[in-house]
C-alpha cells in the first residue's frame, strides 16, 4: 500500500501524520488520506481539486505531471511526498 508523507513545513499549519493509503493514482491515494483529513484537503488542493499552486506533489522522488486531474500512477509499494513549493529570491 502507498506511504503518504507531508513536510515537516505543512504540517506546522496543518497536523498531517505520515500514513498509507490505497490507491492507483495520485487523486485516489490523496482522496483516501483527505477522507480521514479534510483540513489538509483544503490545504493541499483548491476548489476545483487541483493542486495549489504553492504546493507540490512527488511520487516515488518524481515530480507528478497532472497537478489538475491527479492521473499520476502511484504504485502499490510506492511513496506520495507533498510538500510547499518554494520560491523567492
Amino acid at each position: 500500500m502507498p506511504r503518504v508523507t507531508f513536510t515537516q513545513n505543512i504540517q506546522r499549519h496543518v497536523p498531517c501524520p505520515p500514513t498509507e493509503a490505497d490507491g492507483g493514482t495520485v487523486r485516489e491515494v490523496l482522496e483516501r488520506v483527505f477522507a480521514a483529513n479534510p483540513r489538509a484537503r483544503d490545504y493541499v488542493l483548491d476548489d476545483q481539486g487541483a493542486v495549489r499552486r504553492h504546493m507540490v506533489v512527488f511520487v516515488n522522488g518524481r515530480q507528478i505531471r497532472d497537478r489538475t486531474h491527479l492521473s499520476d500512477a502511484v504504485p502499490s509499494n510506492g511513496e506520495v511526498c507533498v510538500m510547499q513549493a518554494l520560491s523567492g529570491g
